[in-house]
C-alpha cells in the first residue's frame, strides 16, 4: 500500500517536480501540470500511452482533455495525498510527452 509522502521525502520530490512544470494545488494535496501538445491527434495519443502505464501501475490520474491541451490531477486517493507512486507517474507522463 502507498504511504503519504512527507518530510524531507515531500519537500525533494516537489522540488524536481516543480522544475519540470509541476505544481501543488491550493487546498488540496495533490499536484498538477498542464500539457499542450501541437493538436489533438498528440494530445489524445499520449493520453493512451499514459493510460497503459497507469493501468499497470495500478495508478489512475485525474484528467481532463479539450483539444490539444491535457490538465492533469496527481494524488493518491488511498492515503489522502501525494506518495511516491504520483511521483512516479509524473515522471514517466513527462518522459512520455517529450
Amino acid at each position: 500500500m502507498a504511504e503519504k509522502l512527507e518530510g524531507a521525502a515531500r519537500a525533494e520530490a516537489l522540488t524536481t517536480l516543480g522544475e519540470s512544470g509541476w505544481a501543488e494545488v491550493d487546498g488540496r494535496d495533490a499536484i498538477h501540470k498542464t500539457f499542450v501538445f501541437k493538436n489533438f491527434t498528440r494530445a489524445f495519443g499520449w493520453m493512451t500511452q499514459v493510460a497503459i502505464v497507469a493501468e499497470k501501475m495500478d495508478h489512475h490520474p485525474e484528467w481532463s482533455n479539450v483539444y490539444k491541451t491535457v490538465e492533469v490531477t496527481l494524488a493518491t486517493h488511498d492515503v489522502d495525498g501525494l506518495s511516491a507512486l504520483d511521483v512516479t507517474l509524473a515522471a514517466k507522463m513527462d518522459r512520455l510527452a517529450s
